[in-house]
Order: structure tokens, then sequence, then C-alpha cells
């Protein structure tokens, strides 16, 4: 086949398939357009999911009419200067709506500041209409009918109607978190509306704007971030390590205010939690980072979703270092959704009930039923019977022994109470964790303080106790290493052994001494104590996998840490164990003092605090 110009609509539905990959990704393209017009108000209406209709409307400064027809060209743009380098818009490529129009029925219909009256364009699967008089307020107005209609064929790669509105949804609150002073709604038949009013932009609106998307209960569970380093500043808010995802769905970040999805970013939000989060959960974080346009490349996806940095390794450590900063900062703090979990679990109503029989909400006649072994309810042997109730032996004076077992429905927690046997200091209840009263089930710890009640895990805490100390032990000198009996000769790519060359003096603190062996290989001399006898020839392929991905040697960091996690579990506190108050107090006051105390090593919280208006609220109190 002879090689031949593409005509200007394949062309353009090509690209389409770059860009408009499905109706959120329609709304994406032209939602920025309208933010990068200045808008202050975006409403978004969709109808069947985005296929049948979108429609975006602004009040931004609007198309003056002659240029209207080249808003609808390909590489026709406003945003972009002579250089490529030097990007500070959210659009840039002049792509958008010719690839829109070129699939759909697209229709613009603006007017200017100026401007007497407003003007409509349309286009038709490639085919442009013509210029036409409309009536329309100061902004634009972008509607775009039967998505797809010129190439049937992408309609079978859709999901649901309701899979393609929930990602309608997630780009509008996406880029709607980076905008706070801009409302933002979003309405149609196929959803409920959704509106998110204006705040500011300063640190207090952009966290409102934060809330409002996210939930009332992230600001109450974050810690501030704000960093500068070599010209980079990151800022915004991060969850504290109780508070936690099933998914990184919640990880939102932004390069010079746009969203983006990059696994640089990505991946160091996960080391920078590696030491306090399980592996199945995710922080919860809004990250803005802020450089100069000529330093990061977002040019390098056809959908700009993810950026290039000049300097990676800068990147990525600012955001491992800010983070960690932050969180051994904000001392120990525990997540409300604790408490409103202790809160449901005693509020009355909650447990279930499976027999025919009475169901107030009060537990006991529970257990009266199951005490009963029967399908019914039998008022004989029922707790809250007459304690005379059918008795035909005289009563004897007090409380018989018979008639005791009324109230032994079922065993009653043990407490060791010798905590409470003097009263705490006025400065102990002060304290963040206040003053230990006593020790329940061998295990959790009762404290006071002066405005809540604490409980407290004693094994989950002793743990991250002693992990934080062997951490600090391990990292304050050089690794002890061993020498082996004959070097490893681990065969490598030439890059990959660059690499590990290049990195070898931060190697050795760590206690891996090697060595290049000619062109694709290393020579491993060394390796550190704590590991043993390790699959060194996987050390050092995961170590140049991890160097060329994001230039640091964090692996064997990591394992490192994961041996030292391994003995703070065997060597703290175990379950079970009696604790005199001085011991429980004295645990207390290394909590508070050992940043990340609020979660153990596993990332399972170490305590939960409840208010005391909380307890008053469960006693009807309040």
């Amino acid at each position: 086949m002879p090689i031949r110009q593409l005509s200007e609509t394949m062309i353009n539905q090509i690209a389409a398939g770059e860009v408009i990959e499905r109706p959120a990704s329609v709304v994406k393209e032209l939602v920025e357009n309208a933010l990068d017009a200045g808008a202050s108000r975006v409403e978004v209406v969709t109808a069947g999911g985005g296929l049948n209709l979108i429609r975006v409307t602004d009040d931004g400064s609007g198309i003056a009419e002659p240029e209207l027809a080249l808003a609808i060209a390909r590489h026709c743009t406003s945003k972009l200067s002579d250089d490529i380098h030097d990007i500070r818009s959210l659009g840039f490529r002049g792509e958008a709506l010719p690839s829109i129009g070129s699939v759909a029925r697209l229709s613009i219909r603006s007017r200017t500041a100026s401007g007497d009256s407003a003007a409509e364009i349309g286009i038709e699967g490639g085919r442009i209409l013509p210029v036409k008089p409309a009536a329309a307020n100061r902004g634009t107005t972008v509607e775009v009918r039967d998505l797809f209609f010129a190439t049937p064929a992408r309609l079978k790669f859709m999901k649901s109607e309701r899979a393609e509105s929930s990602a309608t949804s997630d780009v509008v609150k996406r880029i709607a978190i980076a905008f706070p002073a801009v409302r933002f709604t979003l309405a149609g038949p196929d959803r409920s509306t959704l509106e998110l009013p204006a705040t500011d932009d300063t640190p207090e609106g952009r966290l409102a704007r934060v809330a409002q998307v996210m939930g009332k209960d992230f600001p109450d569970n974050a810690i501030a971030i704000d960093a500068m380093r070599d010209g980079v500043h990151l800022a915004g808010h991060v969850s504290i390590p109780s508070y936690t995802r099933a998914n990184a769905l919640q990880q939102y970040a932004y390069v010079n205010g746009r969203p983006v999805r990059d696994k640089l970013i990505a991946g160091a939000i996960r080391g920078a939690f590696a030491d306090v989060l399980p592996r199945d959960r995710h922080a919860v974080t809004v990250l803005f980072l802020s450089l100069d346009p000529s330093t990061v490349d977002v040019n390098v996806h056809p959908a700009k979703a993810d950026v290039r940095f000049r300097d990676p390794g800068l990147v990525r450590g600012l955001i491992v270092g800010a983070i960690r900063e932050a969180l051994a900062g904000a001392g120990i703090r525990a997540a409300t959704t604790g408490a409103a979990g202790m809160m449901a679990a005693f509020r009355p109503g909650v447990a279930p009930y499976s027999h025919p029989g009475p169901a107030n909400g009060h537990r006991s006649y529970e257990a009266a039923y199951h005490a009963s072994g029967s399908g019914g309810f039998d008022p004989l042997r029922s707790a809250q019977r007459p304690l005379d109730m059918g008795q035909a032996r005289p009563r004897q004076g007090g409380f018989g022994e018979n008639d005791q077992t009324a109230f032994d429905t079922g065993p009653l927690a043990s407490a060791d109470v010798r905590a409470g046997m003097a009263e705490p200091a006025e400065a102990l209840l002060g304290t963040v964790l206040g003053a230990a009263r006593a020790q329940v089930h061998e295990n959790y710890i009762v404290a006071q303080t002066q405005d809540s009640l604490v409980i407290v895990d004693q094994h989950a805490a002793h743990e991250r106790l002693v992990y934080e100390a062997l951490k600090n032990a391990l990292h304050s000198r050089a690794v002890p290493s061993q020498m082996l009996l004959l070097p490893e000769i681990v065969d490598l790519p030439e890059d990959d052994a660059e690499r590990l060359a290049m990195h070898s003096d931060t190697l050795a603190k760590f206690g891996l001494g090697l060595e290049r062996l000619g062109p694709g290989a290393v020579a491993v001399r060394e390796t550190p104590s704590m590991l043993g006898e390790t699959n060194v020839q996987q050390l050092v392929r995961d170590l140049a996998d991890e160097i060329a991905d994001n230039d640091t040697v964090e692996t064997l960091k990591e394992r490192l840490d994961r041996i030292a996690a391994t003995m703070a579990c065997h060597g703290s506190v175990r379950s079970g164990r009696l604790l005199k108050a001085e011991e429980m107090n004295a645990l207390l006051r290394q909590m508070e003092a050992t940043p990340g105390s609020g979660t153990c090593n596993h990332g399972r919280p170490t305590y939960i605090e409840l208010k005391l208006a909380d307890i008053e609220r469960l006693f009807g109190r309040r």
C-alpha cells in the first residue's frame, strides 16, 4: 500500500483515541479550558454517564466570534508562548476540541465581556458547521452529545453508566481541590448533584475545599505539610497513621496546580509511611508541588496525567523527608474514627437478634435468651425476673447464692485496679495520654486525662517503642557487616552495574560491600550481619531495579528495618503480663516522646481515646 496523507478527520480521530478515552476525559479537558479562561464558576451536566450529554458552562473570558473557527482547529491555542518548556496553563496542545468534535456532536456557544452578543459554532463527526449568532451570558458553554457516535467500536469498551458517572465525579473533585476559589457544580439525571461552594486560595481555604471533597473527618485527622528544598515547594496535608484507606484513590497530587497520577510521587508517599502503615492500607494525602515550569516536563503524556522531573531524586527526597518530619513533629494522635467506632459499639440497639422474642436494644435480653436454651423467652430463667419469681422456698436474709445467679448473665471482665489505688498527680492528667488507672485483661492499660479516657494496647505500644530504639541504633552508625569467604559475582546489564557502583558508598553504610567487576558484573564481598544467610543475587538485582526506578537504595534499608521490626515484636512486653502503676505510666510517657507511636510496626493503632463528652452522650447526660 503506498504512503499517503491522512485526512483531517482521520487525524483528529487518532488524536481522540489518545486524549478522549472515556466521558470523564472529555469533562477533564473542558473543565481545564474553563479554568484557563479564568472562570470563577464551572457547571457540569451529564446524562447517560456522559455518553448522551456533557455540558460544561463557565463564566470565564469567553471566545471572540472570529476565533471560534480556530478553537476547533488542531494545534490552535491561546495558552502557549514560543517556549514549550514554559507551560503555565492546564491545557496547551490545542487538540481537545477538534478531537472531541471528530467523534461526537460538539457545539460551542461563547460571549466575551466586551461582546454585544454571543456566537455559536458546531462540529459533527469532523464536519464543521457555520458560525451563527446565539444568546448567552459572558463565558462559554460547550455541549457534547452522542459521544463516540462516529466511532461506534469505542462504545463497546465503555463501562456501565454508573461507573462512567463515578469516573466523571472523581475528575471534577480532583480538579476542584486545586482551585478552591472556584465554585463547581456537577449535576444530571444520571447522578446526585455535587456542589462545591467557593472558598479562598489560602491554606485554610484549601483545607475547607478538601473537607468538601473528602469529608469532614479528614481535617480532624490530618497533618499540615510545608517544606522547601532547592527551589521546590511542597505544601498540603497528610493523614495521621491511624487514619487510612484500603486503596490509594484518596491520594491527590498536584504539580503547579495540575492534577497528576505520577508513580514517583505515589512511591514517595508509600515510602514515607512504610514504617507506620500495614501493607494493605494507604494514607490519605493532598500534596501540592510548586517548582519552576522549566524543571518539569508535562508534555510526556497525551492526557497530561504523568509528568517528568528534571531532578526526580530531589522531589522524592523532599516528599519523603517532609512527610516523615511532619509525622514526627505532630506528636501522638489517635484517629477520631476510632472513638466513633467505640461509641457505635457501646450504643444501644446495635447488637443483632435472631430470635422471635423481645428485642428492645438491651443486650441483657439477648443474654437471657441464649441462656434459656429454648426457642422462646422463659421468664423463669430470665435475668430480668423478680428475685423470688417461681421460688417456693422462703427467702433468706440478703442475697442468697441462687438469687445472685440471676445477675450472672455472662463472664465479667476482670481488672487489675492497682493503678487506681492512689489519685494520679495533676501533672499526669494534663499529659497527652494521662495517668494510668487500671490494667484490664492483662493487656490493655486504661488511662485518664483531664477530658478523656484512653485505652492502650500495651504489647503494640511497647513493640513500636522497641522498634524505634532499634532503628535509631541501627542507622546512627555504620551497619555491621560480615565478610564472605568467597566473593559473590552477580552478572548484570552494564547500566545496572554502573548504577550500583555509583551508589557503592551508600550501600557500604548499610553493610553491603560491592565493587565493579568488568563491564557487566559486580563482586559482593560483604553483606549486612543482620541479614544472616541471604540470597545475594536477588538482593543485588532488587537494588539495581530500585536505583533504576527511583535512584535510591531503600530496598536494603527496608530489609534491615523489617528485621528490626521482627526483633521488636519478640522483644516487647507480651500480652498477659501484669504491670505495676509505675510501669504503665512509664510506658505512656515513652509513647508521648516517641514519633509514630500511635501505631505499631504492623500499622495497628496502639491506643484509642474517648472524650468525656462522648462518654456523657452514651449515658444520656448530653
